[in-house]
């Protein structure tokens, strides 16, 4: 190269003329690194110092950059925090619903009687219609409507007497039980039983091969209606559907049921079991008042 073409060892681009314009190069060899221009440290950038995981500082000590932690981190660490809370809630849990249980064990099994829901009225207690067929209150005769006044000897005068009466009497003992039909008072007996045997007979009764009776009739218009003169009452059916084993059988709207295969009818809900319970295209006795007239009308059951 010409001794004319000088060039700056630093910057590399060419020198001015004269020797006033070169300046020699000087090494400061015990200068620590990252100090001057070219005594970089591997670390350093064209504007300082890198920030690599071990970054070097002006003052020549190593720093270890912090971490940062990762959405995966962080969903770890609530998975397992989750997993903690679960584990320590069901250790807490288990213990308390097994003393549940052991408790509901060690209760006494409350007796039954075959009803379906008490309701306090004049005079005693009364209830809706017998449930299962086999029950207590089915084989004692007692039918929905009837009015119970006296149990064992004691006085009923509401609905949670007579439950009190029942959880304080032994399964399979049998009581005298005084009520009132109308307008009559009658004497029989109840032999209670337990849940299991409620609930045995309930399945029985709901799934035997031979199915539910069927009448032909829309049990929301059916209503508890007293027969003028008398003290009796009857279920008025207002709405007899066509085609159906009712409706074939001659019954129409309006008649008054006072009597069901034998059975005296006193509330809708007595009749709609006992319709339930009758046999499929078994043939059965209805009675019923039409117009102030008793008629005797026999029908063939359908099947549901």
């Amino acid at each position: 190269m010409p001794k004319e073409l000088r060039f700056c060892r630093n910057c590399g681009f060419r020198l001015g003329e004269g020797s006033a314009e070169y300046t020699e190069t000087v090494r400061f060899n015990n200068a620590p690194p990252g100090t001057l221009p070219g005594n970089s440290s591997p670390n350093s950038g064209h504007y300082g110092t890198r920030g690599g995981p071990m970054a070097v500082s002006h003052g020549g000590k190593i720093k270890k950059r912090r971490g940062r932690m990762t959405g995966m981190t962080w969903m770890f660490i609530g998975l397992l925090i989750f997993f903690v809370i679960a584990a320590g809630f069901t250790a807490i849990i288990k213990p308390i619903r097994q003393n549940i249980a052991d408790i509901r064990q060690s209760m006494p099994s409350r007796a039954y009687a075959g009803v379906h829901s008490f309701d306090t009225t004049d005079g005693g207690v009364t209830f809706d219609n017998v449930e299962p067929p086999g029950s207590p209150a089915d084989i004692a005769g007692l039918v929905g409507g009837d009015i119970i006044t006296t149990v064992d000897g004691q006085a009923v005068r509401s609905d949670d007497e007579m439950m009190e009466l029942l959880g304080r009497t032994p399964i399979g003992k049998t009581l005298d039980v005084v009520y009132v039909r109308d307008g009559e008072t009658k004497n029989t007996k109840l032999t209670t039983i337990s849940k299991a045997e409620f609930d045995r007979l309930a399945r029985q009764s709901r799934d035997r091969p031979e199915g539910l009776g069927q009448f032909g009739y829309d049990d929301d218009e059916a209503e508890r209606v007293e027969i003028p003169g008398t003290k009796i009452f009857g279920v008025r059916l207002d709405d007899i559907l066509q085609s159906r084993a009712a409706d074939l059988a001659g019954v129409k709207n309006g008649d008054i049921v006072i009597e069901f295969d034998g059975i005296p009818i006193r509330t809708p809900e007595e009749f709609r079991s006992r319709v339930r319970r009758a046999l499929p295209y078994s043939t059965v006795k209805l009675l019923v008042m039409r117009g102030g007239e008793r008629l005797e009308i026999p029908v063939k059951m359908g099947r549901q």
